[in-house]
């Protein structure tokens, strides 16, 4: 089911409010200002969201990017439980666009290859992350990368390169963070690298679902009168 849509001048506002937060978020990070940072993230989402339901998105793909809003401001907290708190709404969104992703999508012959290689870095984070982190966070981790992954390379299987690519960057993005949680060497500002990884990840995957669903044929076909009149 899609949400109904908007006027075309409310989609640019929503969009360009979106472009905003996510520039005053990443300059704060590059900065080193905090502040900008805790004022800017929680409403990452809820634009990307009010921009992809004022599009005419799936609702699931409305609910996959508020369930990120929900993970972004709890690990605005450094605490272990607020930790564990936003990896299960991560997980949760990553169960809505696997729903969406397998309802929806259509299986790419080609891009099918990819999938034992997302297998094989899955297994090759997980095993090397392991001894280094903190024993109550590597079964989560473990059960939230293999989701992760699956997500990843349900959207390049079933979506095509938009999307695809989207996933590829949300894994880079967590990947950092685990590292981080285990200790590993950092690159500069590593916040700043995640969040921009993520940002990109989380509108790739929003344009490249709404591309790849009005491109089907049938009736979502009707998906695409909505590209003609919304930027």
């Amino acid at each position: 089911m899609r949400t109904p849509r908007i006027s075309g001048s409310r989609c640019r506002v929503l969009l360009a409010a979106f472009a905003l937060a996510a520039a005053l978020d990443l300059a704060s990070l590059a900065v080193g200002f905090h502040g900008g940072h805790v004022i800017a993230k929680p409403l990452l989402m809820p634009l990307l969201a009010a921009w992809a339901a004022a599009r005419g998105a799936p609702r699931l793909l409305v609910a996959a990017l508020l369930c990120g809003w929900g993970g972004d401001v709890l690990l605005l907290s450094d605490a272990d439980p607020a930790f564990l708190a936003g990896m299960t709404c991560f997980a949760a969104g990553h169960v809505c666009y696997l729903a969406l992703f397998t309802r929806d999508g259509t299986p790419r012959a080609r891009t099918a290859l990819l999938a034992p290689g997302y297998l094989v870095a899955l297994v090759t984070t997980v095993a090397l992350l392991w001894p280094d982190l903190p024993a109550g966070l590597r079964v989560p981790v473990a059960g939230y990368s293999t989701l992760l992954v699956a997500m990843a390379c349900a959207a390049a299987v079933r979506l095509g390169p938009v999307a695809g690519l989207g996933g590829a960057l949300f894994l880079l993005s967590d990947t950092l963070i685990a590292t981080g949680v285990a200790d590993w060497p950092q690159p500069p500002r590593p916040n700043l690298w995640i969040m921009l990884t993520y940002l990109a990840a989380q509108f790739l995957l929003a344009t490249g679902t709404r591309r790849a669903l009005e491109a089907r044929p049938g009736p979502m076909a009707t998906y695409g009168e909505v590209r003609s009149t919304t930027p």
